[in-house]
């Protein structure tokens, strides 16, 4: 059995938890050390199952409570080197060690693979984590989708995509035109119909649940997201995620 759930998602703060019976990781901490543990203890997770969090980059919607949380749980933080070299000092976790791009780690009862993606950041990268014979992805902050994503998408159960955003939100909405430049080009996020066209062409009968995960505030809506996707509705299990609580814990 594994369970995973969204401990923040949205373009304020981003964490996310698999784990089993027995450990966990996480990858990223977007948010404060005291909301990810508070988060859990709420839904009953114990934080001393956590052996370690993976951060995709440097950005700090992803890292900003790392070092608070790796200091408190004594627990190391797997950066990529140029998210290392680039974070700022007060996302830098005293337990710090180097992933590497397309090495898988073997790490407690976890297989992390760390792949590169394309997003304005430092080397940035999105994970699969096999775990009891299922794969979890993580795959947010995605400009454009390329070989690696969907490589690593097509060999998931579960995944957490970015939805992040509605054309028509963004492009009528009150961004600034350079921001909004930002958001669109190959290096910025996916929308909900980049993510639609994605599970249309590339999913398969191992995926069952995808998670619409680092919805914009300004840009998107949960519902908005989650109707985007109806034609899919009887194919795929799609779990809204929230910017201000976690979602429920899901078990396979």
């Amino acid at each position: 059995m594994i369970e995973v759930c969204a401990i923040a998602s949205g373009s304020n703060g981003n964490c996310y938890y698999v784990g089993d019976e027995e450990e966990a990781v996480l990858i990223d901490a977007g948010i404060s050390c005291k909301q990810i543990l508070l988060r859990m203890e709420k839904l009953g997770l114990d934080a001393t199952k956590v052996k370690a969090v993976f951060l995709t980059h440097e950005h700090a919607d992803h890292i900003r409570g790392v070092r608070v949380l790796s200091k408190k749980l004594g627990i190391p933080a797997f950066y990529t080197y140029g998210t290392w070299n680039k974070a700022h000092k007060s996302s830098k976790a005293p337990h710090h060690r180097y992933i590497h791009i397309g090495e898988p780690l073997q790490w407690g009862r976890f297989t992390v693979h760390a792949f590169t993606k394309n997003h304005d950041a430092s080397e940035p990268c999105s994970y699969r984590v096999e775990i009891n014979g299922h794969n979890v992805g993580v795959m947010t902050d995605i400009g454009s989708v390329c070989h690696n994503v969907i490589e690593h998408f097509q060999l998931c159960n579960v995944v957490f995509l970015e939805s992040n955003y509605d054309d028509d939100m963004l492009v009528e909405g009150g961004y600034p035109w350079y921001l909004k430049q930002r958001i669109l080009s190959d290096v910025g996020h996916m929308s909900n119909a980049q993510a639609l066209e994605l599970i249309t062409k590339y999913g398969n009968g191992i995926l069952d649940t995808v998670f619409l995960s680092h919805l914009s505030g300004e840009n998107n809506t949960p519902e908005l997201a989650y109707d985007a996707f109806k034609s899919l509705h009887e194919t795929y299990n799609f779990v809204k995620t929230s910017r201000s609580e976690a979602t429920k814990v899901f078990k396979f």
